[in-house]
């Protein structure tokens, strides 16, 4: 955070180079950080049309916490909760960053905040006293706003009854609910709900019955440029049949979350410079809608920042070609960590088609069935596959004893991973497993915490794409061009996936 409101707050760097940003309206920086101006009251992302306040009256805030913490309110004209969430999230991998992955996961919620620490190692003491330093709000504070902006994504975006959006949001009571809604957004739900009818981005249905089980259309914001199209066409290439389909265009799948399975499928919406995803969803609970709102945004990295991104990139002239054809390329996340595993150790070695089939094999044989056609199945858990596998795997033994063997210890809980790791210690964790390397630990990094600088050299499909682009193919020989390429590698590394299928 920083809060530098002195006679000459912009002899802060941080804060000149903000405060530059908000009197440009530059929408890149809308959910990089809040502006709190406090001769209103009120917080604003950094592209609201409001006349640009003096500097001795703005805060910069990290998080919506930090400002209603301050006692601002949520600004009605520019709604500064409705843009795609911070990049820093995955770009740091620090304590705060873990913790805020966490909690967008709905972690608080399901486990409260002794649960919180526990999973990253802290005491929840030591955990606040790091939050409330670093992001301006313990963690309490900062389940509360996602819960908040959770909600009022729903009373924009649904025609979801108010006890529905309230207990969708995760809160334990409508008047907990009506209490928080007032105090950060200074207006009732009803209001809220009220302001955005007529708007182009209500949905197409919504329906929540009486046992909680849901249907609806959210429209999710995504940071420009986006290349949604790419996308899709990767996590398409493999999909398991009976449970994920998908084209360049649309990707559907099965998942389990907290309280039930799901059905989502996703397709490309609005335009260049405002990009969105139509997420169209079929819950067991509605209670899941949270997570699985900021599962679905990892799964598609729509919060990267991939101007700076690109900038980066293009300043090798042996990426420039294809970053100025490809803008906005993002990396592939996860909605499941324990399903990545099992996919990148089921996909070493062979082929994309050969994997697929594998998975489609063992998902068919152990996946729990759903009724949800086209679907019929969940994606297998390690339980599941530590007790069947045996029966189902193919391929070389010591591979398949590796697969087992892992299965087993997350079924058990000697081995646990979660976007609540830190980048060292999971791949540490994976590395130290008989039969795990390099490749599939910075796999998993790459697609479960979103790592953006991991480069796969020992990829073959990654060293032949950087052939074509004119790059070194050998390991160690691209490594050190990717060097440069510091800190977005991975998303390097997906415009030479891409190149080696042209």
């Amino acid at each position: 955070m920083s809060s530098n409101r002195s006679d000459a707050p912009l002899a802060d760097p941080v804060f000149a180079e903000r405060y530059r940003a908000m009197s440009s309206r530059d929408a890149r920086f809308d959910g990089q950080f809040i502006t709190g101006v406090h001769t209103t009251g009120i917080y604003c992302r950094p592209s609201c049309p409001a006349a640009t306040p003096k500097p001795g009256n703005v805060t910069f805030y990290l998080t919506a916490a930090a400002a209603h913490e301050a006692g601002l309110r949520a600004c009605k004209r520019c709604l500064p909760d409705a843009v795609p969430g911070s990049p820093e999230w995955n770009v740091r991998d620090d304590l705060a960053a873990r913790a805020m992955r966490l909690i967008a996961d709905g972690t608080v919620e399901r486990e409260g905040v002794p649960g919180l620490a526990r999973r990253l190692g802290y005491t929840p003491r030591h955990l606040g006293r790091v939050l409330t330093s670093e992001l301006g709000a313990g963690p309490l504070a900062l389940a509360r706003a996602h819960r908040a902006q959770t909600a009022r994504l729903l009373l924009a975006g649904t025609d979801l009854s108010i006890t529905d959006v309230a207990f969708a949001a995760g809160f334990t009571s409508v008047r907990q609910f009506n209490e928080t809604m007032a105090e950060i957004y200074r207006t009732t739900p009803g209001a809220i709900r009220a302001s955005a009818k007529g708007r182009p981005d209500r949905p197409t249905h919504a329906h929540a019955d009486a046992g909680q089980a849901a249907s609806l259309t959210l429209r999710l914001p995504a940071r420009a440029p986006f290349d949604g199209a790419a996308l899709f066409a990767f996590l398409a290439a493999r999909a398991v049949p009976t449970a994920e389909a998908g084209d360049e265009s649309m990707y559907s799948r099965t998942l389990a979350l907290p309280h039930g399975p799901a059905v989502v499928t996703l397709s490309l919406g609005g335009t260049a410079t405002a990009p969105h995803v139509i997420c169209d969803a079929h819950l067991a609970d509605v209670a899941d809608l949270a997570p699985l709102v900021a599962r679905v945004r990892r799964l598609l990295d729509l919060d990267a920042d991939a101007v700076a991104i690109d900038e980066g990139l293009a300043a090798d002239p042996a990426l420039a070609d294809s970053v100025r054809d490809n803008p906005g390329r993002r990396v592939p996340g996860s909605v499941d960590a324990e399903e990545i595993l099992f996919r990148a150790l089921i996909g070493q070695q062979v082929s994309v088609a050969g994997a697929r089939t594998a998975l489609a094999r063992l998902t068919h044989a152990l996946g729990t069935p759903i009724d949800a056609a086209p679907f019929t199945r969940l994606f297998p858990t390690a339980e599941q596959i530590a007790e069947g596998g045996r029966q189902v795997l193919r391929g070389p033994a010591r591979r398949v004893q590796t697969i087992l063997a892992t299965a087993e210890a997350l079924a058990d809980g000697s081995l646990v991973i979660d976007v609540g790791e830190s980048r060292e210690e999971l791949e540490a964790r994976l590395t130290a497993l008989p039969g795990i390397g390099p490749w599939t630990a910075g796999y998993v990094a790459m697609r479960v915490l979103g790592s953006p600088d991991i480069l796969l050299t020992s990829d073959l499909a990654i060293r032949q794409g950087a052939a074509r682009l004119g790059l070194p193919s050998e390991a160690r020989e691209l490594a050190a061009h990717g060097a440069a390429w510091a800190p977005w590698r991975s998303y390097a590394g997906m415009h030479l996936w891409r190149a080696a299928q042209a």
